[in-house]
């Protein structure tokens, strides 16, 4: 294992595109050494080169409760300990309030809600030991306001909401400081299902990575509870 001690060590959920990647691409050439997370590694792979001693891979699965423990365990391993968690990887299913649809509900509360819970728990004795560990949850305006008739996802989101919060709350003492950052449309996947929106005017997903760093990086004594993004005029009340 190399010495890492004047560079931070962060996990990335989802990293393999979209802002998963740009979270990576911007930390790692701010100096930092990351982790990523992904269910299929070979994607990492082919999106940010191969693995070496500052950039490690490892399978993360929502639905498999084991990988998360593995992957956690080897990224220890690999550096030696854990300074920040991004909860990034996430379901945009869309379960209107009428969809009598269980299954894609439940894949919406895994991957939103059950299994960054999942994470944290298993960062937090990890983070503590630090006395300045983060957790960042990339989380969505869908879960301050509702402006559609999305309930599976907006539940999630607020859901994901209350993770954030309960953590902030349950580990300030130890030096963690938790944020939600919440965007609106971000120029992924996820959004291209909108024309409510151009892709240009939508938020960037580099601009959600320097977003992220910069509540890596703020001291315990000035934290941000949630970073709320707009990229249309709306009230945040």
């Amino acid at each position: 294992m190399s010495n890492y001690e004047n560079a931070r060590i962060a996990l990335i959920s989802g990293a393999n595109r979209g802002i998963g990647a740009e979270i990576a691409r911007n930390l790692r050439s701010h100096g930092y050494c990351v982790s990523l997370g992904a269910r299929d590694v070979s994607m990492l792979e082919k999106v940010h080169g191969k693995p070496d001693s500052t950039m490690h891979f490892g399978r993360f699965d929502a639905f498999d409760k084991e990988s998360a423990k593995e992957w956690v365990a080897s990224a220890v391993n690999h550096f030696g300990r854990i300074d920040a968690l991004v909860n990034n990887a996430g379901n945009g299913n869309q379960v209107s309030l009428m969809d009598d649809d269980e299954e894609a509900l439940d894949e919406l509360l895994t991957v939103n809600v059950k299994a960054p819970l999942r994470l944290t728990r298993l960062c937090i004795p990890h983070l503590a030991k630090t006395g300045h560990g983060r957790i960042i949850n990339i989380v969505s305006l869908s879960g301050k306001r509702v402006r559609n008739e999305f309930v599976g996802y907006n539940l999630s989101k607020f859901a994901a909401m209350g993770l954030t919060h309960t953590t902030r709350h349950a580990t300030w003492d130890q030096g963690i400081r938790t944020t939600a950052i919440c965007p609106g449309f971000v120029h992924t996947d996820m959004s291209a299902y909108t024309s409510k929106v151009t892709p240009e005017e939508m938020t960037q997903p580099e601009t959600i990575a320097h977003l992220v760093r910069t509540a890596i990086e703020l001291p315990n004594n000035a934290a941000m509870a949630e970073m709320l993004v707009n990229c249309r005029l709306e009230d945040m009340l």
